[in-house]
């Protein structure tokens, strides 16, 4: 059975809710626990999740207007929206930055990884599939915006391999600097997804490369 066009566009805002719901209760887990492991790459990666919510929400917005009418103009709302998701993404770098240095100063290491290994395991799975889900509905579509958003799904799976592979290096190995490394992988992602949340905001197509 082929899908028709609202079917396709309601698939991808269920995706959407999806991708909300799930970095909600990810930086929950994730700050809640790099808090309580003093590890800055989880509690930044937590910290991320909330940001990804702001921006689910403006493709949530994105694809309510492109289901009434594909050729509308971004509201202001979602324009707003987007300037505020790249300001955090660049105060969330900011304070990685703060805390690479501090950590660096006082040579502090975290308790342990472990969390991060699973939850980035965990993340890895479901962003792949996200993104994969994305596209192929984006594709159907024929929808540039829909296959961007499955392009930026791809950096919040970057985004987690960073963590695991900082995790798993400290685990393993007892390294001081991993922890410390995978924040600073986490500050070039954010910063770019910071460039391109500004990006859309001017009208421009994200790519999210």
């Amino acid at each position: 059975m082929v899908d028709t066009e609202q079917q396709l566009y309601r698939k991808a805002f269920l995706l959407s809710l999806f991708t909300i719901f799930y970095n909600l209760f990810e930086g929950i887990i994730s700050m809640i626990i790099g808090y309580s492991d003093e590890t800055l790459a989880l509690f930044g990666f937590g910290a991320d999740s909330f940001i990804e919510v702001m921006s689910g929400f403006g493709i949530a917005l994105m694809l309510l207007r492109f289901r009434k009418n594909p050729n509308s103009p971004k509201s202001k709302f979602e324009t707003t929206a987007l300037k505020i998701t790249g300001t955090s993404f660049y105060l969330l770098s900011a304070g990685l930055f703060a805390g690479i240095v501090l950590n660096i100063i006082t040579g502090h290491k975290p308790e342990t990884t472990f969390w991060g290994v699973i939850i980035s395991l965990v993340s890895i799975a479901t962003m792949f599939w996200l993104m994969r889900a994305k596209k192929k509905i984006g594709r159907k579509l024929q929808s540039e915006p829909i296959i961007a958003d499955a392009n930026c799904t791809r950096v919040c799976l970057y985004m987690s391999a960073v963590l695991l592979v900082s995790s798993l290096v400290y685990e393993l190995t007892g390294f001081g600097y991993a922890d410390v490394a995978g924040s600073a992988g986490l500050i070039y992602f954010s910063i770019t997804e910071g460039i391109e949340a500004f990006e859309k905001a001017r009208g421009q197509e994200c790519h999210c490369r």
